[in-house]
């Protein structure tokens, strides 16, 4: 993967990053691929889910004449990007099969004036001709693609329509720009193959890492008790909970309802109508919990989502790391939860045993499975073990439950043993819960009907209770030393990787599992302190009903990050309202007089030209010309007719630099330089 330059990592931002999206710097790794993006390389960039990646293509788009067509996946996704590009006034339009004529017609009369920026699409469109034709005429400079997996066979949400986007390419003779979360090396290889015809495009992996996210696993000991302690304890906050089955979303849900929680389910079973009303509900609605089936979260870009729970086991380690990272994606804190057991891991291991891929896919999405289950069963940080899977080697994190309450680890090496001999004496025929009636000597009617009350296994292991051997045996399927085998019913047969404990040529250390509740870690940290709070419900209030007015998702306004730290540092004025990150010029002007009033009980009434100067830092500035101008307006003397500069006059004037004395006397012409010309070069001095 490469590096840009030093100093381009170094270099001022564009001016348009803070007025327009309200930023004063770059997130990690952002400039170097904006630089990228906007001098015309192809570019693959693998940033973690809300690290930034649309700003990475939304920003050049700006930069670079003509229009940025952008490939996503969905609809809702679409939408809402344009929702929110449209709010801090850049010209920006969807064409999709949810428009109305209206937006439609919108979109072709600002490509016809020559103003549309951003034109989003799904690849879907792609397969029309007439799509190809119409592209050919507008103008487009740059391609952007969002969610690039779904080009890859190895990636978990494949879309054949992906694979036109290649051919779009090389027929507009553009350069294109690729964006994932998650992609290994082999989903790499075929997005470059696929995409850029083979030809290797600027690469960039930026660091996994989402280090406000807390990471959470725990053993399975009643799922839905332990989901609805998880959901109590952060009542209120909006949530995502995966299922394994659509009936088992529908359960959850109405549990979660039953509890007083705001819950709705989602899976592929639905009507298309019914799940577009839960995207719009999730999207609009502070502290819904949506209980879904993998089918919800692509393209879900809701940035104040608190916490994502799985109530059964991830598929691939991919998706796991894709599912939590839609938690926290504006920066503030959040937190996972992960339950699983043996019969998620059957489920998983049959699932692709008896799926239709060749060997070498099977294998290998067995390796995956693996990464995850070693996750799972992690003895020290788990964002250590995350993170090493992506080829990352951090310091423990001190954000996990296992650096919150490291484990008791013990050696289990006797433990595995006694387990595997079982195993082997019965022939590899039997589950876990017939092997462990064996291992406690349990004479059952089927021990004593098939003699293994005669093994010399039999009784070997009364040191551990069912529980302790349940989780010896779940820990063997997670450290991948046995797994079902789906053409004898499920019974365990050993792999490889248990010969060497077998013959006493490796040990092996398992962790003592203490079942916990899912809310028995340290209290749910708050997003302020409890001074702050009330200001934040109101401050919240006050979003909510701006975004119901105007029929768009609450972060359209401003994201949760951006109340925090208007709680916290309660700006009195436009001016310091305007250095909050994420208000840029285009939302200071429309809603900063609105949140002014809830944290002082007052607004502050600019003139236009001189609230715009707020969001570019030269609010200050204008005063102090205005002051100065205040004292001169009848000259040094106070007996000269009155003398004065137009409002915009003096906004231009707080723009310019004093060695520019040339520029700054043009502007105020003769008659007003001779009055004020050396006091306001006085103040820019000072302001420079």
């Amino acid at each position: 993967m490469s590096a840009a330059p030093a100093e381009a990592e170094h270099s001022a931002p564009p001016h348009q990053l803070r007025e327009i999206f309200g930023f004063d710097a770059f997130r990690p790794g952002q400039q170097e691929i904006v630089a990228a993006v906007t001098q015309g390389e192809n570019v693959l960039a693998i940033m973690p889910t809300g690290g930034g990646k649309s700003l990475c293509y939304q920003l050049p788009a700006l930069l670079r004449h003509g229009i940025t067509v952008v490939i996503s996946p969905l609809i809702a996704l679409m939408r809402d990007q344009v929702r929110a590009l449209q709010a801090v006034g850049v010209s920006a339009g969807a064409l999709t099969s949810g428009n109305t004529e209206e937006e439609t017609e919108a979109v072709w009369q600002a490509i016809e004036a020559g103003e549309l920026k951003l034109l989003y699409m799904a690849p879907e469109r792609l397969a029309s001709g007439a799509t190809l034709n119409m592209l050919q005429r507008i103008n487009v400079s740059l391609i952007a693609v969002d969610e690039a997996h779904c080009v890859s066979q190895w990636g978990h949400d494949f879309r054949p329509d992906y694979l036109r986007i290649g051919e779009l390419r090389q027929a507009l003779d553009v350069p294109l720009a690729a964006f994932t979360a998650t992609a290994d090396s082999e989903t790499r290889e075929e997005i470059t193959r696929k995409l850029f015809d083979g030809q290797a495009p600027r690469s960039f992996l930026r660091g996994f890492d989402r280090p406000n996210i807390h990471l959470a696993f725990a053993a399975k000991d009643g799922p839905r008790r332990q989901i609805l302690e998880f959901a109590a304890a952060r009542k209120g906050q909006s949530g995502i909970t995966y299922c394994g089955t659509r009936a088992k979303t529908e359960d959850l849900a109405r549990a979660l309802r039953d509890a007083g929680h705001a819950a709705c389910h989602y899976h592929g079973g639905m009507e298309a109508e019914d799940r577009r009303e839960v995207e719009t509900r999730f999207a609009r609605e502070d502290g819904l919990i949506v209980v879904a089936t993998v089918a919800f979260g692509m393209g879900i870009d809701k940035p104040d989502i608190r916490w994502v729970a799985h109530a059964d086991l991830p598929k691939s380690i991919e998706a796991y790391y894709q599912e939590i990272g839609r938690a926290g994606r504006d920066g503030a804190p959040a937190e996972t939860l992960t339950l699983y057991g043996p019969e998620d891991i059957r489920l998983r291991r049959n699932q692709i045993d008896e799926g239709l891929a060749p060997p070498e896919r099977r294998a290998a999405d067995h390796a995956r499975l693996n990464s995850l289950l070693g996750l799972a069963e992690a003895l020290t940080c788990r964002r250590q073990s995350l993170l090493r899977y992506f080829e990352e080697d951090p310091e423990p994190c001190g954000n996990c439950d296992l650096c919150d309450s490291p484990v008791e680890v013990f050696d289990g090496t006797t433990a595995v043993r006694k387990a595997l001999s079982a195993i082997l004496r019965t022939n590899e025929t039997y589950g876990s819960g017939h092997l462990i009636d064996i291992l406690y000597g349990n004479e059952t009617d089927r021990v004593r009907e098939k003699g293994h009350d005669d093994l010399s296994v039999f009784g070997c292991g009364k040191e551990y209770g069912k529980r302790q051997w349940q989780a010896v045996f779940r820990q063997m399927m997670g450290h991948d030393l046995v797994r079902p085998d789906p053409e004898r019913h499920g019974a365990l047969r050993m792999t490889e990787g248990a010969l060497p404990i077998l013959k006493g040529e490796a040990r092996i250390s398992l962790r003592k599992d203490t079942i916990k509740s899912a809310d028995r870690r340290p209290v749910v940290k708050a997003l302020v302190s409890e001074e702050d709070a009330p200001l934040l419900s109101a401050l919240k209030a006050k979003r909510r009903a701006l975004a119901e007015a105007q029929k768009v998702p609450a972060y359209v306004v401003f994201t949760d990050k951006t109340l925090i730290e208007m709680a916290e540092t309660r700006p009195e004025s436009l001016d310091q309202m305007a250095r909050i990150s994420g208000i840029g010029a285009k939302k200071l002007e429309r809603y900063g007089n609105e949140f002014l009033s809830v944290i002082t009980g007052a607004t502050e009434q600019l003139h236009p030209a001189r609230r715009r100067l707020a969001s570019k830092g030269a609010g200050s500035t204008y005063d102090a010309l205005l002051e100065v101008q205040a004292k001169l307006t009848r000259g040094e003397c106070g007996t000269l007719k009155p003398l004065s500069c137009p409002a915009t006059m003096l906004a231009k004037l707080a723009q310019m630099r004093a060695e520019d004395e040339r520029g700054i006397t043009m502007l105020l012409g003769e008659r007003r330089a001779e009055r004020f010309a050396a006091a306001f070069l006085d103040v820019l001095r000072g302001a420079g």
